[in-house]
């Protein structure tokens, strides 16, 4: 039912304006939390999304976005959304797969062709699907966002072909399939805490790590790097969430509000991060790192048993949606 409330009002069919709740209804105070910096997409859009929704229901839903972790990393904030002890989130969908493996079928390497098909499957019957999935856990998602594609810095050249990994110590996110993912390509996974990256980096530890290219930025990586792959080897996605909770108690109107300001700011934040990334690839070069982009279709090679693997676990309707978006 949420998931046909939710394409209804992204359509505009359920139209009616926030304005028309009773002017008596009791003011909702909601904290929003993420893990990221305020010069973040996340955040601008975020801080963006909540002043459209203060403003368009007269200031009975006020929300505070709260950046860098004020209300606890990930896994805190997913077990604070499900016992009601956090309001809402803006959280990297590798971190729901804690209570909800089946998420991670978004993230599986090389996935999609482009972002946009991405953002149609998730704005589609494949997101309708994960957010059934995590409505019965207790989360209710308003939109899904982005973190954007992520790629492989190291030191000496670019990583080009898989076999450019072979032996390398990598950081990666934390997560079964990632790991099993870097190990396919010939790498020797490792999942460090983020503040220990750069010193591991620094002393040799590691020799490499995989994200986003903002946190080459955001974290100097490029102080003990000297290489961008472009692999784009996983688009990994975000959602904006709130608590079950939460979302029951809101007034009907103002939820359909909520969920139309959500729609709207998923395709800003989208741009932001697709418009950073650009950018953020060039600063990179600036600062004398040397960048070049990856051998796809010797890395799609490489991961097919990561898919044959976890493609199972996922099931044949999911995997099925997917593959419709994917073409």
């Amino acid at each position: 039912m949420l998931a046909t409330m939710r394409s209804l009002a992204v359509l505009g069919i359920l139209a009616a304006p926030a304005l028309a709740a009773s002017p008596a209804a009791a003011q909702v105070e909601i904290k929003l939390g993420h893990v990221l910096g305020e010069s973040h997409s996340w955040h601008v859009a975020a801080k963006g999304f909540a002043k459209d929704v203060f403003e368009g229901t007269t200031g009975r839903v006020n929300i505070a976005v709260l950046a860098s972790g004020q209300l606890g990393d990930e896994a805190q904030m997913v077990a604070g959304l499900r016992d009601g002890s956090r309001h809402a989130g803006l959280l990297g969908c590798a971190a729901l797969q804690a209570i909800e493996p089946k998420i991670g079928i978004v993230e599986l390497p090389y996935a999609w062709p482009t972002r946009e098909h991405a953002h149609k499957a998730l704005d589609g019957q494949l997101g309708a699907a994960l957010g059934s999935l995590l409505d019965a856990k207790g989360i209710v998602v308003l939109s899904w966002w982005e973190g954007g594609f992520r790629h492989i810095t190291g030191k000496g050249a670019p990583i080009r072909v898989p076999g450019d990994l072979r032996g390398l110590k990598i950081n990666v996110a934390p997560g079964q399939m990632r790991m099993e993912t870097f190990r396919a390509l010939g790498a020797e996974p490792q999942s460090l805490a983020a503040g220990e990256v750069y010193s591991a980096l620094r002393q040799g530890r590691l020799q490499a790590q995989e994200g986003p290219l903002s946190a080459v930025i955001g974290a100097s990586f490029f102080e003990v790097q000297e290489s961008v792959s472009l692999s784009s080897h996983v688009w990994s996605a975000a959602c904006l969430v709130l608590a079950k909770e939460t979302w029951s108690g809101l007034e009907p109107t103002d939820r359909d509000f909520i969920l139309r300001m959500a729609a709207g700011w998923s395709g800003k934040q989208r741009k932001l991060s697709a418009d950073a990334e650009k950018s953020v690839a060039s600063k990179l070069a600036d600062r004398g790192m040397a960048v070049a982009a990856a051998d796809r279709p010797a890395f799609v090679a490489a991961v097919q048993p990561v898919w044959a693997a976890f493609g199972a676990a996922f099931g044949p309707e999911l995997m099925g949606l997917m593959e419709q978006y994917r073409k």
